[in-house]
Parts: C-alpha cells; structure tokens; sequence
C-alpha cells in the first residue's frame, strides 16, 4: 500500500537570484554572490542550507526577509513577489510573514522578556493588553514563563535565544528565517534551542529556512542543501 503524501503548498520561492555587489574601488570587479539561484520551500518544510563562510547564506536570508534586493531574479512569498517593495512595504512583509531568529538575539536589554516578545506586535498596532496576553502565552511555548519579567540582559544565552524565538513566532508568520540559531550556544543549550525551534516549526507547519554550521542540527531538517559557487544544491 503506497503512501500518498499530499504536496504541500509552496510558500517561499526563489526564481533565478542573482545577486552582486558593486566594487569597493574603481578598477577592482565587484562581487557575484548568487547566479541563477532558485529555491522552493512549502509549508511545514524544514531546509537547511550549508556551505562555506563566504558563501552568501546570510546574505540569502536577508534577500528572502526583503532585507536586500536581488540584483536580478525574483522571491515569491504566498505567490507575492517582495525583491522589489519599497522600505515600508518590506517592513510591513518582515511584520506579516516573517519569522526572523539570528545568532544574536538582538532583544533591547532594558526590556523584559514579555516586552519584547510583545513589540513587534505593539509595531504592527495589536492593544497593549492584547499585546501582552499573546506574548505571555508565547513566553509559556518557550518554556519561560517564569521568566516574563527579567529583562533580557539578566537572561542566560539560551534563555535569550529562546525568547529571540517567541518574538520571531508572536506575529504568527508562515515563513521561518533562522541564521546560525545556535551559533552562540554550548552543546545542551544549543541542543535545546534547536529542539524547540524545530517543535514550532513542525506545529505552525512553517516554511523554514535554517542556515547553520552544525551538520548533525542539518541533518535533522526535511531537506539540506549547500550554498557553493552561487547555487544551491542537494548536500
């Protein structure tokens, strides 16, 4: 008896990227990161992609986030393309659809935990009590409810990845964008980390990009590709 997986929708779509970046000094060529590079990730889909420091793969995040603009090619998000929004319609994609963990977390260390988990909320014109009653339920996903009221600079490096996590995921994207998530971590707390983000993933069926060092973490994804020479390629 053959299982039939339903395919599932693609979220996320790179279509022929190219990406260069001008010369520093004239007479000196610029740099091409990406040539004709495509992607595709469907909901629930885990990729993680690999390759060398140099490489481009943070770049990419920030290309798929509508951080940068290709210099070519097109990025799809629910069928919409985004390489081309002006600053405000970026942002308000970032806000909407994506879910962004980097390797530092980036939380305001003079704000609590459920602060900051509530500003992008706040950001995108939620009430403060509404705010607050997500992000608290967000702060218990992570396993921190205890820890609501810290501020962020009295958390520990996991701690703070994790709450880094409940931010990215309070706005209910359908795209995940995490660049070396556990980059920062030792192995039990990176273990942990990569665990929960993983769980979440899988929960909110989450079209999720991992960019990650850790080969034994990329294993664990639906899918690992590496980044090498502007392409993307099964690892």
């Amino acid at each position: 008896m053959s299982h039939h997986t339903v395919p599932s929708e693609v979220i996320l779509r790179a279509i022929g990227l190219e990406k260069i970046y001008p010369p520093l000094a004239s007479g000196t060529p610029g740099l091409q990161l990406f040539r004709d590079l495509s992607l595709e990730v469907s909901a629930g889909e885990m990729v993680a992609i690999v390759g060398e420091s140099g490489a481009g793969k943070s770049s990419l995040l920030h290309l798929l986030a509508a951080l940068d603009s290709p210099t070519a090619g097109e990025i799809l998000c629910n069928g919409k393309p985004v390489s081309r929004l002006n600053p405000k319609q970026a942002a308000a994609y970032r806000n909407r659809d994506i879910g962004y963990v980097w390797q530092f977390h980036y939380l305001l260390p003079e704000f609590t935990a459920l602060e900051n988990i509530a500003l992008p909320l706040l950001a995108r014109g939620v009430a403060g009590a509404a705010a607050e009653a997500q992000a608290a339920s967000w702060l218990a996903r992570v396993e921190l409810s205890g820890r609501g009221h810290h501020r962020a600079g009295e958390l520990s490096g996991g701690e703070q990845q994790r709450v880094s996590i409940a931010r990215a995921l309070v706005t209910q994207p359908r795209v995940l964008l995490a660049d070396e998530p556990t980059g920062d971590l030792d192995g039990p707390t990176a273990e942990r980390v990569f665990t929960l983000l993983q769980t979440l993933q899988r929960e909110h069926a989450l079209a999720a990009v991992l960019v990650t060092h850790n080969l034994e973490f990329a294993s664990r994804c639906d899918r690992v590709l590496r980044l090498h020479h502007g392409r993307l390629a099964a690892a």
